[in-house]
């Protein structure tokens, strides 16, 4: 075997390792009505909505469960005011959730009619 093809087959052997060997970033999505938008302690909270579609309920059933956003690194889109329908891209940071992304869908919706 040329020197060559062998480093070359080396090369592709060791990128292929350390692709599947790296940890991937998986976020997770919650979705809910906005309670409170803390723009100075850069908070969201959320009542989470479960994956029951209706047409009385088009985004989820509320659960009746309140979750809390760090969203200080996030990007938002339209500007969160209570009452909003949001979905979360977040992941696990510390002891709490970070979110990543952060979209209005009710004012979404809205600009779409």
């Amino acid at each position: 075997m040329k020197k060559s093809t062998f480093l070359s087959l080396f090369l592709v052997i060791a990128m292929a390792c350390y692709l599947v060997e790296s940890p991937a970033m998986a976020a997770e999505v919650s979705q809910g009505k906005c309670i409170q938008f803390d723009e100075i302690g850069k908070r969201i909270t959320i009542e989470s909505y479960n994956t029951r579609f209706s047409d009385a309920f088009p985004y989820g059933e509320p659960t009746g469960e309140e979750e809390v956003f760090d969203v200080s690194e996030a990007t938002i889109g339209i500007h969160p005011e209570p009452g909003d329908i949001l979905r979360l891209a977040w992941a696990k940071k510390n002891a709490g959730k970070a979110a990543l992304r952060v979209m209005n869908v009710s004012k979404q919706d809205l600009r779409k009619k």
